[in-house]
């Protein structure tokens, strides 16, 4: 069982972890343990003295050591004495918020939970049980059901949480964490992943200082500028060696993860909406359901770690039909033509990419209402006969023609001021009363938290989908949210406005993505701002970053790589000088690169030189031989392209008998030192063939010693090495 109740102390045990806690005698909740398998109650653990200005609670009476503001708890609430980092908060019609929460009941459910309306793991009776604890505020009769869902193959705990007014009177959430996790012991680092746009999830890592630090969005998505994962590790935790734990929020709007160092030395990790960005207004009867934070930790290192991530990522929050498909080679005709190009020109850039081997031309921004820059035409999702005289289903017909599948773009949630949309209904667009809107790349944000906004976009989209062969979609959003109002709110619930928005987007991807069954749904963000596993519930991939050079990509994906599956990476070769950073890079080097994903092409192939077009040619074989491979093998990090003059990983199948190692050797010294690279989950039982000149290493040679780097000459020289296991 991965769950059992033992005289009121909890025990949820993964294949190689151990959660546990304890409703004690007054009925608190505390935190007893989470970690490498003990085979006992850890209770032993929590010792305290008596703590100057950490007050008792009331029914402690005498005993002065009873403090909520020393002891570890499961669930943390506000003004109850307990001075620390609060998980949940509710405001009462008096303005007072104190919320005592005590242990009520419990019980065990097979399967996994699902939460209404918002994205969540998934799993069969088999793999999962769920642990329900019931707390209880006695005064006002909230009752918060904490929910864990227990994954034992997998080695992941997923934590969410139920607030229900039992009251008489409604009351504000002022706070509602999915994750409040309390580590009494250890002297724990923090890594975040944050960046800009272009420039995703840099990995920074840091030692905990006694008092809170953040991760945090408040810009409507999950943002370029930081990520809704967080980890925590031991002093010296490597790649394979070193406990840490790691925890990924299934949301895709404002969050926020909070880390409190405290008097003691004790770490506390809260993780959840935004609470600067948030507040819900709970009527009597009432439920808020919190989203879903998925929880892991090892003693074995970051890439353990990683690949527990990746799988429950991969297996159990993707869904649909490509959730294992293979994906097609495409070609996005945005750096290719960006707004120029009209009906002949994309076939043309159709017809020698199909030459080439491409599955798919994806058309991008540009093909609908009158849009010729990024001024207008946002919302009116009709096409621009100007551009495609024929019409949609003649030119996706052409496309077929060649061989090839055609995608399209949308940015659905965003409207133009110089459009039809919103000459019609400029109370769409959210915009404070009274003030001039903030835009951002001339746009303004739709009110998809209304269900008549959502209705149109459905049926908007659907139409374009229905009206021609369309086997792909990328859904962009290209700015921050601000001016945060929506006129069916009123004034004193306008706090819910933010969540209610990413309801409203779950609720319309949803929608489209059961109505479309076989079309693939790729995220977008302007990039990588709204890469989440929230958004790989309904998407099965993102387009990683909109910088598309190859040596940024390879600390892009290197940072994306911690938590989220290659597959889920949307990778692709563009032109060169990049259009980001004029740098120039080899074609091999660029494709090597954009295999650590899922691949394609961001430029026109006719101005390729013929030595180039073979390459892709090649490229494209190469990618389809190791697709399967790379997307549903172990991926292992060989090296940290921050820190060191090369960027190397590794793919190796569930049963090791195929290896594939990439990258890129980014510049290149006279009289240079030889640099060797051991390879990471081979069968140490076997022998392996390098393909590329046959020659034989043994597994213990190649973990141990390694394999050298080719010999490079210039700079970006791309590296390849295919290896199988050798049959006895």
């Amino acid at each position: 069982m991965a769950v059992r109740i033992e005289n009121e102390t909890f025990y949820l045990e993964t294949e190689n972890t151990l959660y546990q806690m304890k409703a004690d005698c007054r009925g608190v909740l505390k935190h007893l343990w989470y970690g490498a398998k003990t085979g006992q109650d850890m209770e032993y653990l929590l010792e305290y003295p008596d703590v100057a200005f950490s007050g008792n609670p009331y029914d402690a009476g005498r005993d002065r050591t009873y403090s909520l503001d020393t002891m570890p708890l499961e669930y943390a609430a506000e003004g109850v004495g307990d001075f620390r980092l609060s998980a949940v908060t509710v405001r009462y019609e008096d303005g007072t918020s104190a919320l005592d929460l005590r242990y009520e009941s419990s019980r065990i459910v097979p399967g996994k939970y699902s939460i209404p309306g918002l994205p969540a793991v998934y799993a069969d009776e088999d793999e999962a049980q769920t642990l329900e604890i019931c707390l209880k505020d006695a005064v006002s009769g909230i009752r918060v059901i904490l929910k864990y869902g227990v994954m034992p193959e997998c080695d992941i705990i997923t934590r969410s949480a139920v607030i229900e007014n039992n009251g008489g009177h409604p009351v504000v959430i002022d706070r509602a964490h999915s994750l409040c996790l309390d580590i009494p012991y250890g002297q724990w680092e923090w890594v975040h992943f944050h960046g800009r746009h272009l420039k995703e999830r840099t990995p920074e890592r840091r030692p905990l200082f006694h008092g809170v630090q953040q991760s945090a969005s408040g810009r409507g998505i999950s943002s370029h500028h930081q990520n809704p994962t967080v980890l925590l590790c031991e002093e010296g935790c490597t790649e394979t060696s070193g406990t840490c734990i790691g925890a990924a929020l299934v949301y895709s709007g404002c969050f926020q993860t909070q880390i409190e160092y405290d008097q003691l030395n004790q770490t506390r990790l809260v993780m959840g909406s935004n609470s600067e960005r948030f507040s819900w207004e709970l009527a009597p009867g009432e439920r808020f359901y919190t989203p879903e934070a998925v929880l892991s930790m090892t003693d074995a290192g970051f890439e353990t770690l990683s690949h527990r991530f990746h799988r429950v990522i991969r297996e159990h929050i993707c869904r649909g039909k490509y959730k294992r498909m293979e994906r097609p080679v495409l070609l996005n005709s945005w750096e290719a033509a960006y707004f120029d190009f009209d009906e002949e020109k994309l076939v043309e850039i159709a017809r020698g990419a199909a030459e080439l081997g491409v599955d798919m031309l994806v058309m991008d921004d540009g093909w609908f209402g009158h849009r010729d820059n990024d001024e207008a035409g946002l919302g009116d999702w009709y096409v621009n006969r100007f551009k495609l005289a024929s019409g949609l289903e003649s030119l996706v017909g052409r496309i077929n023609a060649m061989g090839m599948d055609f995608g399209i773009w949308f940015e659905p949630e965003m409207i133009s001021e110089d459009s039809d949309l919103f000459r019609a209904h400029s109370e769409w667009a959210i915009r404070i009363p009274g003030r001039d809107p903030v835009r951002g790349r001339y746009q303004l944000v739709l009110d998809i938290s209304r269900a008549d906004v959502r209705d149109y976009l459905f049926e908007a989209v659907s139409r374009i989908l229905n009206s021609a062969n369309i086997a792909y979609v990328k859904w962009d959003f290209n700015r921050s949210v601000s001016d945060w109002y929506s006129e069916l709110l009123p004034a004193d619930r306008q706090g819910e406005m933010p969540h209610r928005f990413v309801l409203g987007l779950y609720d319309l991807l949803e929608r489209l993505t059961q109505a479309f069954p076989d079309v693939l749904f790729e995220g977008c963000c302007g990039g990588g701002g709204r890469f989440d596993a929230g958004i790989l519930y309904y998407c099965p991939q993102i387009w990683c970053s909109d910088d598309t050079d190859a040596y940024e990509r390879t600390q892009i994906q290197y940072g994306t790589s911690f938590f989220y599956p290659v597959s889920s990476v949307g990778s692709h070769v563009s032109a060169v000088p990049n259009h980001q950073t004029g740098r120039s890079i080899p074609i091999r080097s660029r494709s090597v690169t954009a295999m650590a994903g899922s691949f394609g092409y961001e430029l026109d192939v006719n101005r390729l030189t013929e030595e180039e077009k073979e390459d892709v040619k090649a490229q494209i074989r190469a990618f389809k031989e190791y697709g399967p491979l790379i997307h549903n093998g172990k991926y292992y990090r060989l090296s940290n392209p921050f820190e060191e003059q090369y960027a190397v990983w590794e793919y190796v199948s569930a049963d090791a008998g195929q290896i594939l190692v990439q990258g890129m050797i980014f510049r290149t010294e006279p009289n240079s030192v030889r640099s060797l690279i051991r390879l990471r989950g081979l069968d140490p039982q076997k022998n392996y063939r390098l393909r590329e000149d046959g020659s034989i290493y043994s597994a213990g040679a190649l973990m141990n010693a390694g394999i050298p780097l080719p010999k490079a000459w210039g700079d970006y020289v791309p590296v390849e090495f295919y290896l199988e296991a050798i049959e006895e």
